[in-house]
């Protein structure tokens, strides 16, 4: 099957939420899911743009790659370019918070605990599902430590989306992952396995979803 012709927009790596000039909230998401997506998307055909956060990984040849850091600057650099693409897959590792204020100046140690306020940051995939125009593909992931398959299928229905890749923390730092496809009509277990063949998977899945709506 074959995304030829089809502009396919990724969000991959994690993001950092400063404290400070040198502190940071962040997750161990390295970004090879999103790679791995963009590589499998782009052997299908596909014209790519991965938003990604910081990571040490080379991305795939061929793939447009736009840097980013925080997630307001992903959410920004991802809803410019929605209407554009026709599958949109919300892979990255986005921090759930952010602090309410930065400090400009380093935070000095003392003996003294230190109280974080802390405030949500947006949904990205759900805010880009919400600007959908007919025939685009959305597709999001859930990393759960229990329930995943459960609570995939509610933010499935929350966020507006066609599809979510439930995995586990396990899968952050390592070549490998095991999911569950969530649609809203079916569930598809997939073995363990490198990230390169379940992204092989999900693309032929998003693939097939396109093909549906324009049939």
């Amino acid at each position: 099957m074959s995304l030829r012709g089809r502009s396919v927009l990724i969000t991959s790596g994690p993001t950092r939420e400063f404290l400070d000039p040198v502190r940071f909230l962040s997750n161990a998401s390295s970004g090879a899911m999103g790679f791995a997506l963009a590589a499998a998307a782009r052997s299908a055909g596909a014209k790519v743009t991965v938003v990604c956060g910081p990571t040490d990984l080379e991305p795939p040849p061929g793939i447009r790659v736009v840097k980013v850091v925080t997630a307001l600057e992903m959410r920004k650099e991802t809803l410019r370019r929605v209407r554009g693409a026709a599958v949109i897959i919300g892979a990255a590792a986005v921090s759930d918070w952010r602090v309410a204020s930065v400090k400009k100046q380093k935070i000095k140690r003392n003996a003294s605990p230190l109280r974080l306020t802390l405030i949500p940051n947006p949904d990205i995939i759900k805010d880009a599902a919400a600007e959908r125009r007919p025939g685009q593909v959305f597709v999001g992931f859930a990393l759960e430590t229990r329930r995943a398959t459960e609570r995939a299928r509610g933010k499935l229905e929350s966020k507006g989306l066609d599809m979510v890749v439930a995995n586990g923390p396990a899968s952050l730092a390592s070549g490998r992952i095991a999911a569950t496809l969530v649609a809203k009509d079916w569930t598809r277990r997939l073995p363990t396995g490198p990230k390169a063949r379940v992204a092989r998977t999900v693309v032929a899945e998003i693939t097939r979803l396109l093909n549906e709506r324009r049939a």
